[in-house]
């Protein structure tokens, strides 16, 4: 079992060799003009399975072919990334699509929203009082 210093440390490692190998080694058309992110890997404690978590911009379709294809070429991802990860046994990778920056992006546009909206309300407030001034 490895100590969940040296786990940290091989989540790091591996999120950024898995990212290095799926942008410039991975050559598949599917995958071409998509912009994925591995966002974060949680290896197990015994380093024989790990979790990769991608985040993919665009639409549905788009993050289903990206999955299939990432969970396709998972072998040769993980023999590309082996060979520079020194590890006695290289984990089995499993790819999951990481929503967060998805929801992240929905939080945000809400809250531009709400402010238009806010100033807009704000300027037609400012409006009617300037209306009601130049009455008086």
């Amino acid at each position: 079992m490895a100590t969940p210093r040296r786990t940290s440390r091989l989540n790091s490692l591996l999120r950024e060799v898995l990212s290095e190998v799926i942008s410039r080694e991975v050559k598949n058309p599917q995958l071409d003009g998509k912009l994925i992110t591995v966002t974060s890997v949680d290896i197990s404690r015994d380093l024989r399975h790990a979790k990769v978590f991608v985040s993919v911009i665009g639409d549905d379709a788009d993050k289903d072919i990206v999955m299939k294809t990432l969970e396709q070429a998972s072998g040769f991802i993980s023999v590309q990334a082996a060979q520079k990860v020194v590890m006695h046994h290289f984990p089995a990778l499993v790819f999951h699509l990481d929503e967060s920056v998805d929801k992240q992006m929905h939080i945000h546009q809400l809250l531009k929203s709400v402010n238009d909206e806010k100033d807009s309300r704000q300027s037609l407030q400012n409006g009617s009082e300037q209306d009601d001034t130049d009455k008086s």
